[in-house]
């Protein structure tokens, strides 16, 4: 009988199906997903679906902004990284915006670098922007830009970043820098710029004004800026501005005054953790009727004699257009920016950048044999861009007799030393100028201008000599 028994069945039976079963094993129910949820919860139980480990969600993307092309935004910690495409030069390629808001800035690898700058009035102009890399070339988020404070009041803490609505010298620096690497096909880095300027009458003043103040904060504001961004800082040079606006009277003071002046901001800089930076200058030779001064004289004196800072000469200030109040035009600005990032590319390089300077006037006979001293070899610029004339800014003070300069050739055998053919022997207490002290001129250029330049480059990127004034001495026959 027991062999007649089955051991599986269905005991209940509904259309959908089976839905109480048995065999060797006991009863088997087939509940419905209704049953099963009911239960769960009379049991505080979660369903087993439920049971599964879910991924913790995606934190919220903030809104973006709506009018530009961006696309694959993503969240890490306090940023939304996206790609987009950008006007500018900047272009197709990574951005990044805080979580909080606020600009759009290039998403860049490697430190956050700064091009600084300090001087008087003339150095706090720039050129409408915005700049070429416009989304790579930043100041800090202040509502100030570029330009600084001017003197007026003090600049604010902040950690942010914006464009430029103006450029300065020091912005297209930057800016030039960027091209040359987008040109080159290397990274392109993210650069804080800032110019600070007051109404110092002194350099000794500078060295304890305002600027210098608010050249602090900048420096304090690029860290905080770096740590945000999760990278270092590190300030590749600081553009000094300041000759005529010293009132000093003294040449020497001057000197004294610019070298405290580097000193004081180097100091900052390392309270800032900051490394000593390259001082980058022109050699300023003046407006179309400011040919002499105390100022002006006072940059010989420091071009030799600058204590141990790094301080680079990128070239004479004859180089630049200026309009009729002494002030760059955009042009001039442009040119300047070009000439100095190329001093600054040769020094980070590892190489040198020195403009030729006239370091010894002495009599060769009816003539005057000039010694220069120059990276490469000379010549005169027979184009005269600036139109320095036939004496290729060459002049002679203090002449009794009135000998004058008619020609200038070159040594045969050494292309740093030049011969001023004179119509006759000068005499008297004379003095041999370049690019210094002449007569009230016209035209987009300083008044002291010259045409003799090194061998190196092309086009506008020239190492044009320094001005120069030298006393004549005894010399060969």
């Amino acid at each position: 009988m027991g062999d007649d028994i089955p051991t599986e069945g269905v005991i209940i039976r509904a259309e959908n199906g089976d839905v109480i079963r048995y065999d060797e094993t006991g009863l088997i129910l087939r509940l419905s997903d209704k049953v099963i949820a009911d239960i769960a919860a009379r049991l505080e139980l979660k369903p087993q679906a439920a049971a599964v480990t879910e991924a913790p969600p995606l934190p919220d993307l903030p809104d973006l902004p709506e009018d530009i092309d961006l696309w694959a935004p993503r969240r890490e910690g306090d940023w939304v990284l996206f790609q987009a495409n950008m006007p500018g030069a900047d272009g197709q390629r990574g951005y990044r915006r805080h979580v909080s808001g606020g600009a759009v800035i290039a998403e860049t690898r490697g430190p956050l670098l700064a091009v600084l700058g300090i001087g008087g009035a003339r150095a706090g102009l720039g050129s409408k922007g915005p700049a070429r890399f416009r989304w790579h070339v930043m100041a800090p988020a202040d509502d100030v830009g570029a330009v600084g404070m001017g003197g007026e009041g003090e600049a604010v803490e902040t950690a942010a970043l914006e464009p430029l609505r103006e450029l300065t010298v020091e912005a297209l620096i930057a800016d030039e820098l960027l091209a040359r690497r987008r040109a080159s096909h290397q990274s392109l880095p993210l650069v804080l710029v800032r110019a600070e300027t007051d109404m110092s009458a002194s350099a000794h003043d500078l060295g304890a004004g305002a600027a210098v103040a608010n050249l602090d904060r900048a420096c304090a504001n690029l860290q905080a800026a770096a740590a945000r961004l999760g990278t270092r800082a590190q300030v590749l040079a600081v553009v000094l501005d300041y000759t005529l606006e010293d009132l000093s009277g003294d040449p020497v003071a001057y000197r004294d005054g610019m070298i405290a002046l580097m000193e004081r901001i180097t100091l900052g800089m390392a309270k800032q953790g900051l490394a000593r930076p390259i001082f980058l200058t022109s050699f300023d030779c003046g407006t179309q009727d400011v040919t002499r001064g105390p100022g002006l004289e006072g940059q010989w004196e420091l071009s030799w004699n600058h204590a141990d800072h790094r301080l680079v000469f990128a070239a004479p200030s004859y180089a630049f257009q200026i309009d009729d109040t002494g002030r760059l035009t955009d042009t001039g600005r442009a040119e300047k920016a070009l000439l100095m990032t190329e001093a600054l590319l040769a020094v980070h390089g590892g190489g040198r950048w020195h403009c030729p300077v006239i370091q010894l006037a002495e009599r060769a006979g009816d003539d005057i044999r000039v010694i220069c001293e120059a990276q490469d070899g000379l010549m005169i610029d027979a184009g005269d861009p600036f139109g320095a004339g036939e004496t290729a800014g060459f002049a002679l003070e203090g002449v009794t007799n009135g000998a004058r300069i008619t020609g200038i050739e070159f040594g045969k055998y050494d292309t740093k030393a030049l011969i001023l053919r004179c119509s006759k022997r000068p005499e008297g207490e004379v003095y041999v100028t370049y690019a210094h002290g002449a007569g009230p001129g016209l035209g987009p250029y300083p008044a002291n201008r010259g045409a003799l330049r090194g061998e190196f480059g092309d086009g506008a990127l020239r190492r044009w000599a320094l001005p120069a004034r030298l006393k004549l001495t005894e010399g060969g026959p």
